[in-house]
């Protein structure tokens, strides 16, 4: 189990990290352009959020259990996203492609997200995405040969490998102060959030999962393999001696 301070730690060490050469030029073809545009638009735009409804919500909640470090976790967690949205637009003006600013999918998300104040909703929908973006990035970075977008893709995937743990965590401890009716409850909520988030981004993106190699029986079955380590995670017991993100040398 991670602390607050462990995360701020990993976010600001993370910050300093490059990986991605911005001197590449990019040689994505017309034909990849075609397939991942949408999407990559789409998804640049999901990627911008302010975060100021989670912000919200994570410090109502971090009042509650005493800890007011995990605020400043979430702020370096949602400037890591914005991050990603950077770079991804920063992909589009290299190939002289606009940014959207409106997008179905990233409304609907929008809209759920103005609605929702519960610290458990948050963490879960933002840990289902986060698992469909792993998916996501993977499929994008399998449908080109440009070092440039493949680059960005595996900066992205690092960082998301993270934040899922990130949310993991959370939820473990939400979870584990439920009472066994509550626990027995939210085993088959979560389950059904997590299907029925990963089908609307299968229907919203489904170009880049195929052109990455996927077809919807291979992308579920991903998804059932993430949802089996989450939950399984989600439910385990708490160590509450927390470990480092890093092993010593």
């Amino acid at each position: 189990m991670h602390t607050s301070k462990n995360w701020i730690s990993h976010f600001k060490n993370n910050a300093e990290i490059q990986r991605v050469n911005w001197n590449l030029s990019p040689t994505i073809t017309n034909r990849e352009v075609e397939l991942i545009l949408p999407s990559l638009q789409a998804w640049q735009l999901a990627e911008t959020s302010e975060g100021r409804d989670l912000i919200a919500a994570s410090t109502k909640y971090a009042a509650k259990i005493g800890d007011p470090l995990l605020v400043d976790a979430y702020k370096l967690f949602i400037k890591e996203e914005q991050k990603h949205g950077d770079e991804l637009g920063s992909y589009l003006d290299k190939i002289d492609k606009p940014r959207v600013s409106k997008s179905w999918d990233d409304s609907v998300f929008r809209s759920v997200r103005h609605l929702n104040t519960s610290m458990e909703a948050w963490t879960l929908t933002v840990l289902v995405v986060e698992s469909t973006a792993q998916l996501f990035y993977q499929s994008l970075k399998d449908a080109t040969n440009c070092q440039l977008l493949r680059q960005i893709c595996t900066d992205l995937l690092i960082d998301e490998a993270y934040h899922i743990t990130f949310q993991t965590d959370r939820l473990q401890v939400i979870f584990e102060g439920r009472s066994a009716s509550g626990k027995w409850l939210r085993k088959y909520l979560y389950k059904l959030f997590f299907y029925l988030t990963a089908t609307t981004v299968w229907l919203a993106h489904k170009k880049i999962f195929k052109a990455g190699g996927n077809t919807f029986k291979s992308y579920t079955k991903k998804m059932q393999q993430k949802y089996i380590k989450t939950i399984n995670r989600i439910t385990s017991p708490i160590n509450m001696q927390s470990i480092e993100l890093y092993p010593k040398p």
